[in-house]
């Protein structure tokens, strides 16, 4: 923008040509996947992506353990002068946990809805999330309990995350809104009804997310409210229950089904596709080097 003489102003637009580069990173696990992610020269939104393709497998709040260890492969736009001013996607994701290896490869079979799948074709996606909700801690398990209000032991039919009023609370699978209202000691209270006969609960909850009532259709991931204590509860919690064909079951035990696999020549595709990232990704530079990149054209900057 700038100031005529009569004080009246004046807008110009400047459009910029971005280059498309490929960055790599990994390291180890000594805090948590967000500060060491960072350490390593890992964006917050790259880091935030990869948390996301592993909630349907990997437990952040109590299976990540110092000495496990991380690798990331993202794309990133750059401006005129080479600096970096948008992240772009994943392309390859490794997270050890417990000795253990999960490699993710992002791949679009050919419709558009691109995923992300493990070396044998396999979605990351799960039926249903294995937790709901990010940074809590798990503050009681499923099963027979001292009631710390009622003072006697009964079926404690779900799980409980601690967490700071407010955090969100992510819908753990796709489906329709049963209810969405303040329902006894389990206060304010969202159930969801998924496919073959499984439904989710969340409980004593602080308020609602916007458009969150019954009949409402909600995606996997979305936040359908945040954590509250109203009802019978002792602090702020997110009470988190599963029921399948009616059955109360435990949430943290439940073999829930896996996404679409690849088959055919969508995986011979697929397999492609590893080949050539596994070429790029040896020539990628360092996150922390982000005073070169290797650009689309091949040629460095």
């Amino acid at each position: 923008m700038t100031r005529n003489d009569d004080g009246s102003f004046e807008g110009r637009e400047t459009m910029h040509e971005f280059t498309e580069g490929f960055v790599r990173a990994a390291g180890s696990i000594d805090n948590s996947l967000f500060l060491d992610g960072e350490r390593a020269g890992v964006p917050v939104q790259i880091i935030a992506e990869m948390i996301r393709m592993y909630s349907y497998s990997v437990d952040f709040q109590r299976e990540i353990q110092p000495g496990d260890k991380f690798e990331v492969y993202f794309s990133r736009k750059y401006d005129q002068a080479n600096r970096p001013v948008k992240e772009g996607d994943v392309h390859y994701a490794s997270l050890t946990v417990g000795g253990k290896v999960h490699k993710l490869w992002r791949f679009d079979p050919g419709n558009g809805e691109w995923d992300y799948f493990d070396e044998n074709g396999q979605s990351m996606k799960k039926f249903l999330m294995k937790t709901p909700i990010d940074g809590a801690r798990l503050s009681s398990r499923f099963g027979m309990r001292k009631h710390p209000i009622l003072g006697y032991s009964k079926l404690h039919a779900g799980v409980d995350f601690a967490a700071p009023r407010g955090t969100p609370i992510y819908a753990a699978g796709d489906g329709t809104v049963k209810r969405a209202n303040y329902f006894g000691s389990f206060g304010n209270y969202v159930a969801i009804r998924h496919a073959n006969g499984y439904e989710t609960a969340y409980a004593h909850l602080n308020g609602f997310a916007r458009g969150i009532r019954a009949g409402t259709r909600v995606r996997q991931g979305q936040v359908i409210g945040y954590v509250g204590t109203t009802g019978r509860s002792t602090g702020p919690h997110l009470h988190y229950e599963v029921h399948v064909n009616g059955k109360k079951m435990n949430p943290l035990a439940l073999k829930v089904p896996t996404g679409r696999k690849l088959e055919g020549t969508e995986l011979a595709a697929f397999k492609a596709q590893r080949e050539t990232l596994a070429t790029q990704m040896a020539e990628a530079p360092s996150a922390t080097r982000v005073a070169r990149v290797e650009t689309r054209d091949g040629g460095a900057n």
